[in-house]
Formats: C-alpha cells, structure tokens, sequence
C-alpha cells in the first residue's frame, strides 16, 4: 500500500496531507486497487506507530516497501535526523521519482517488493527494520517464496519488521493467514492498539527476531 508524504511541522499539521498527494493517492486507488488498498492516506499517527522500533541511536539501516509518496518516510527521515540508511522500494515509477526529489537523502528504488533481496544485496547490506505499506495482494508468493520470508531473511539476527492493517479486516482470512506467516517467521509477533485516529482506523504488526 502507498501513502503520501504529511510533510514537516507539528503533529497537527502532519495529520493532514497535501491535497495534491490526497489526489494522487485516490488516482492511483481506482487505477489499481491492488496495490493500492485505500482511497485515503495514512495519518501522521499511524506514520509514529509504524517507525517506533527504528534506533534511536548508533547507525541503523532502514528499508521501506510500498514507500508511496513518503508517509512512512518522512516519519523515518525524522527518527533519523541524518543516522545510518534508508532505502526506499516503490514500484509506481511516478512516486519513486517524487519521493526520490521529495527526501534527497533516502535510497529511493524502483522495484518490487519481492526484489528486496537483491536490492539489498547490490549495497551489500542487512536491513535492522524493515517497515511496510503494501497491501495484502503483495504478500502472495512469487516465484518461490513468500514476502514474509523474504523479508524475515533480509534482517539481522534482533531485527524487526511493521506492518500495518485496518481494523475493520483484522478476522478477515487473508489477515489472519498474514498473522500466522509473521508467527511462524518471527520469535515474536505483537499487535498494536488500534490508532483511532487513522481513516480507517487501523493496527500495526510489530515482529521481531527473525527465526533462522
């Protein structure tokens, strides 16, 4: 799933997006509804939710997938302040562009999700947190092996991966199958409170320690 930038300021001003992300977001939703699993943007709420397991110190490497317009990056830019990498993986050739002239200091990369490995492996590097956007269609295997495992294989040995849901879907079977991937992937898998002031309200997966 995409979402657009909120942009700098206080939390009041990060709530609310820029009109023409708004509109692109929607654009894009009726284009492909797909990969992109919601009419409206993530709120600045939800954006803190997602990036808390980022280090607050030392130099940590942070990939992000389905980076859409920046909702989730600007958010991570922040925790940063200049530390350590962020790469960013966006398949919508438009939206890699903008966030790459948006936040000139991300590794923003045109490509797919499942691609993670060898992007990765072009920087020779492991990721410490792996945050992502993408809607449930994504997480289908391709090829061979699922995203979850992918994802798990692609962080070091205490790293840790967000994912984030609606609350309306959580008993729904393909929510429920995301679940039980992230338990048998990870040693630990917590579910978040429901940030209520998101629209739709929505919950973020926290799973930590990939299993080897």
């Amino acid at each position: 799933m995409t979402h657009p930038a909120n942009g700098a300021g206080s939390p009041l001003h990060l709530n609310r997006p820029r009109g023409r992300d708004a509109w692109r977001f929607a654009r894009q939703f009726f284009r492909s509804p797909m990969t992109t699993a919601s009419l409206v943007p993530s709120s600045s709420y939800l954006a803190e939710r997602m990036v808390a397991p980022i280090p607050r110190t030392g130099d940590p490497a942070v990939v992000e997938l389905g980076a859409g317009t920046g909702a989730f990056t600007a958010a991570a830019q922040r925790v940063l302040g200049g530390r350590g990498t962020h790469v960013a993986i966006e398949c919508n050739r438009e939206w890699a562009r903008l966030l790459a002239s948006r936040y000139p200091g991300v590794d923003v990369v045109c490509a797919d999700a499942h691609d993670l490995l060898d992007v990765l492996a072009a920087r020779g590097m492991r990721a410490d947190v792996v945050i992502s956007g993408l809607p449930w269609a994504a997480y289908w295997p391709k090829d061979k092996q699922p995203l979850v495992e992918l994802v798990a294989d692609s962080l070091v040995e205490r790293g840790s991966f967000t994912q984030f849901s609606y609350a309306w879907s959580r008993w729904a079977p393909p929510a429920r199958r995301q679940h039980r991937e992230l338990r048998e992937n990870f040693e630990e898998t917590v579910v978040s409170r429901t940030v209520m002031r998101n629209f739709p309200p929505a919950y973020v997966y926290f799973a930590r320690r990939p299993r080897a």
